[in-house]
């Protein structure tokens, strides 16, 4: 990854903006500025920030802990170590780089830490500048080397997806197939799942975010498994609905609208169209079909560092798609008492329309 050109940017950021540095905390962001990969257990507990002056080179402030990855994983800039917290490093070093205007994200900031670096900055006659998603914008178009990133993310989790279909069958619970697919995951050069794995038979699987638990998996009715993974830092996401068995006619009607409106919708996708258009899309395919009200949630998101990051595919989202957004489109119908149907792909947003990343259609195309 080029951190320096991408460090380049927020310095000419904030020179435009006349602040002397900004000093980033979020975990993400962090990463994508200087490759240093370490998370954070929680908001209140951090593993470092990376502190950008707008005309020097950035230092990453960690601790002892920290110290080997962040000098294996960085190149270019200062790494300095605080004994005693993050804070009381910055009361030191702000003043010794002529530090008079600092920034700082907003909205990933504790309010109780920001009330404290107030009142530092205060005293030190530093202004202080809340900014919010400065380098998620950044983010959300991804370059030749992430997109590749991406795509093998995506493969990686189709592989390990149809591994562990083969072993499916009724009477397995839904958290013996989660924990198999996390597994398998790990052992194939995963750094883990991108988010808990999902898995939900029979009505259970009408619950968008079900929890894997200890339910057996019921034959003859839908399974849906949503499922995704971290390589090289970068996410996929996808989401399977099928059935252990024979399906219903009214099954297979429900899976082929929500298949349908899921192509109508990548075939819409291109640079230049709202998110709300593709959105539109598949929604009024479903609308037509008769359960439109069954249909609650956004079509898609956006997938990079995070699972979840911009741009989102939804009804209220004018925001126009850019080459090379990466996006899942992932319509669903979810009726209460019988169950529900989700599908699940991520694509590339391009110029004239977009590349979609899965390769297997098996699960979809019935």
């Amino acid at each position: 990854m080029n951190y320096s050109e991408r460090i380049k940017k927020i310095q000419k950021k904030l020179r435009r903006k006349k602040i002397d540095a900004i000093l980033i905390t979020q975990p993400h962001n962090r990463r994508y500025l200087s490759g240093y990969s370490a998370s954070d257990h929680d908001i209140g507990e951090s593993s470092g920030a990376l502190l950008i002056p707008a005309r020097r080179k950035p230092i990453l402030l960690t601790d002892f802990r920290f110290q080997i990855l962040a000098q294996q994983e960085t190149k270019g800039m200062e790494i300095l170590l605080y004994p005693r917290g993050i804070l009381p490093l910055l009361k030191k070093l702000l003043p010794d780089l002529d530090i008079t205007s600092l920034a700082f994200e907003s909205h990933y900031t504790l309010h109780s830490v920001a009330k404290t670096l107030k009142r530092m900055c205060r005293k030190l006659s530093i202004s202080l500048h809340p900014t919010s998603d400065i380098v998620e914008k950044m983010r959300q178009v991804k370059d030749k080397k992430e997109i590749e990133i991406i795509r093998r993310s995506v493969l990686l989790n189709e592989k390990v997806f149809k591994k562990i279909h083969k072993t499916i069958y009724p009477g397995h619970t839904e958290i013996d197939i989660a924990l198999a697919l996390e597994t398998t995951m790990r052992r194939r050069g995963a750094e883990g799942p991108s988010f808990e794995t999902i898995v939900a038979t029979g009505a259970r699987s009408a619950l968008p975010h079900a929890v894997a638990g200890s339910v057996k998996i019921i034959k003859n009715k839908a399974l849906m498994i949503d499922m995704g993974l971290i390589l090289d830092g970068y996410c996929s996401d996808m989401t399977r609905t099928f059935v252990v068995g024979s399906a219903s006619k009214k099954y297979l009607k429900i899976h082929r609208l929500v298949r349908k409106a899921q192509l109508a919708a990548i075939k819409k996708i291109r640079a230049g169209v709202s998110a709300a258009s593709v959105d539109k899309t598949a929604r009024d395919i479903i609308v037509n079909g008769g359960y439109g009200k069954h249909f609650g949630h956004a079509l898609g998101h956006g997938v990079g560092l995070a699972v979840h990051e911009s741009p989102r595919l939804a009804m209220r989202n004018r925001k126009i798609l850019k080459a090379g957004m990466v996006v899942t489109v992932e319509p669903g119908i979810y009726l209460p008492d019988w169950g529900g149907v989700r599908l699940e792909n991520m694509v590339v947003v391009r110029e004239n329309d977009c590349e979609v990343l899965n390769r297997d259609t098996t699960w979809l195309d019935i």
